[in-house]
């Protein structure tokens, strides 16, 4: 027999029933993987948005590629020519001091913060720093020694704005002992906004020149290395290493291991979250087939009866699975990409759908509080954060997709070889 017959049958199974109806069993499993291929690419995409937010702002403001602390034997001039020498490959080298803190504003609210002393011009200097520091009140000025700029939260925690003084109470390694000093007031300049909250609520940034004074003589001067490829830190290092003389230098990858370990294990569970949702599909699908191969035991024994052995029969339905798959998979990877290009939208449908629905609801059951119904603000920052779409992971879930499907067809055809052609005859 020609194999062609195959899919023509396959096809046929899939679209009607033994009754001649349209197949909903096959069009909901199609449906099922749709539904859930396009979720998960819509989830993860979300997902790499946050984190690569995430990331994005810790290597730009905090810990940059290669993070270099000199030694008693360093030689400044050294270091400067190997950066020169090595300029194709550094985006941007920038001196800074760190110091911990405990800031008081004049309203008598305290907090923790770090204090990070940069250079006044950064801002025109690392062009990775001024992408990822939003300035929503103020400007990053700093040419003053008593300036001083805040994260966001931090400057909602103390309840200051631009032009209000902060006290610095405590200074880890400052040279000014007294627990409050009217030498460690600064006034506030402006207040700044990334995509990573611990950043908003902890960083504030104070000059060079300040640090200087109030740091103590003890303070060391750090220096941030930019670098175009991220994946060559570890060989700018050795490099760096062999040429310049007492350097500690510390990539990215070790200097936030805990945080990118965190990262990894999220993303870890949200992979086996994909393996479920793709197992129960797979379920569903086998329970599917098995019934149908029941169902079409009349059919089965007739394509035998004229010549058709078992493993081609097997293959009606193993091509079915394999077509729900696809016919499911497809359209899931299409509506899931429509969605992260327009996830901005989808986030504010959402906020605008919750606000009426809850906004009707008060109406129709407490009208005087409808009036303090309001959307809530978090889906504009949702909104303002990109869906960032792996290559990979698409692969990986359009994979499971048209596996679990695949799979769960060939289980359940193997009832096939159990069929006697004379019994199921007879028992029609």
């Amino acid at each position: 027999m020609n194999n062609k017959w195959i899919f023509f049958v396959s096809k046929r199974f899939a679209q009607v029933d033994r009754s001649g109806r349209f197949a909903i069993t096959s069009f909901l499993a199609s449906v099922s993987i749709c539904f859930g291929v396009m979720t998960l690419i819509a989830v993860m995409s979300v997902m790499n948005g946050f984190q690569l937010g995430f990331i994005d702002s810790i290597m730009e403001i905090s810990s940059a590629h290669i993070r270099i602390t000199p030694l008693e034997n360093f030689n400044q001039n050294s270091f400067s020519n190997f950066c020169f020498e090595n300029r194709d490959e550094i985006v941007a080298v920038e001196p800074f001091y760190e110091a911990q803190s405990l800031m008081a504003s004049s309203k008598g609210k305290q907090t923790a913060s770090l204090i990070r002393a940069v250079s006044p011009t950064i801002m025109y200097t690392d062009t990775g720093f001024a992408k990822e520091i939003q300035m929503i009140s103020g400007s990053f000025d700093l040419h003053r020694q008593d300036s001083i700029v805040l994260g966001s939260d931090l400057a909602r925690i103390l309840g200051v704005k631009i032009g209000d003084k902060v006290n610095l109470l405590a200074l880890s390694g400052g040279s000014d002992v007294d627990l409050i000093s009217e030498n460690r007031v600064f006034f506030v300049t402006g207040i700044f906004s990334c995509g990573y909250a611990e950043i908003n609520s902890t960083y504030s940034f104070i000059s060079l020149d300040a640090a200087k004074k109030f740091f103590g003589e003890n303070a060391i001067q750090h220096y941030n290395i930019k670098l175009f490829d991220t994946d060559t830190d570890l060989n700018m290092i050795y490099k760096l290493k062999q040429t310049v003389s007492g350097v500690e230098a510390e990539s990215w990858r070790s200097y936030n291991r805990s945080f990118f370990g965190a990262l990894e294990i999220e993303k870890n569970l949200l992979m086996i979250f994909v393996l479920l949702i793709f197992f129960v599909v797979g379920v569903n699908i086998f329970n599917g087939m098995r019934r149908m191969v029941f169902e079409r035991r009349e059919e089965i024994a007739v394509l035998a009866a004229l010549g058709a052995n078992k493993k081609q029969v097997q293959y009606i339905f193993i091509l079915r699975g394999l077509l729900t798959g696809l016919v499911g998979a497809i359209p899931g990877l299409i509506l899931g990409l429509l969605l992260c290009v327009n996830m901005d939208s989808v986030f504010m449908l959402i906020s605008k759908t919750t606000y009426l629905f809850q906004y009707f609801f008060y109406m129709l059951f407490n009208p005087e509080m409808a009036i303090y119904v309001y959307e809530n603000p978090m889906y504009q920052v949702y909104a303002r954060i990109p869906a960032r779409i792996d290559l990979l992971e698409i692969i990986l879930i359009m994979f499971f997709g048209i596996f679990s499907s695949l799979v769960a067809s060939w289980i359940a055809s193997r009832n096939i070889q159990n069929l006697s052609v004379s019994e199921v005859l007879h028992s029609e």
